[in-house]
């Protein structure tokens, strides 16, 4: 199965777009990362199985090369998210408290809790994106949620 580029970058450009800035924390490096992953679909000759493979597929490429520019040598003098942070809009204050908290996460963590729970993936596909084992995956969301639970009842703790 192959589809013409337009149809997949209508259906998952904000998908792809949401994991990239997960790891790289820049909007700019995120949407160089998307139109890359663009340009490799349209590039390569792969056969899909299904419509489930593309996707698994781009946000797999979208992993590994939002990876690469994380470890770009001219990254190191990046811009902070706090700068991008003042251009999202959210529901509540807690959805916001919530969204720096995830962000401030180790990378390790971060992915997993945002494929999980963002793009509702199941532990078996998140191993199957990020290759790694599925006991893996459940052990990066267990430590990834402890660290929120303690960070956030540090918050709401100093707040009484």
């Amino acid at each position: 199965m192959r589809q013409a580029l337009h149809e997949p970058a209508a259906l998952y450009q904000d998908n792809l777009f949401a994991v990239a800035f997960n790891i790289c924390q820049n909007a700019q490096d995120a949407e160089d990362v998307i139109q890359d992953t663009f340009v490799q679909y349209y590039t390569t000759k792969k056969e899909y199985e299904n419509e489930q493979h593309i996707r698994a597929w781009l946000i797999r490429v979208t992993v590994n090369k939002a990876k690469n520019v994380t470890r770009a040598f001219w990254r190191r003098n990046r811009v902070s998210i706090e700068g991008y942070m003042e251009t999202l809009v959210f529901e509540t204050p807690e959805s916001e408290n919530l969204f720096e908290m995830v962000m401030k996460l180790p990378e390790r963590y971060r992915i997993v809790i945002h494929l999980y729970y963002y793009e509702d993936y199941s532990v078996n596909e998140i191993a199957d994106i990020l290759k790694l084992s599925e006991s893996n995956v459940k052990t990066r969301l267990s430590r990834g949620r402890a660290m929120l639970k303690n960070v956030l009842k540090e918050e709401w703790d100093n707040d009484k």
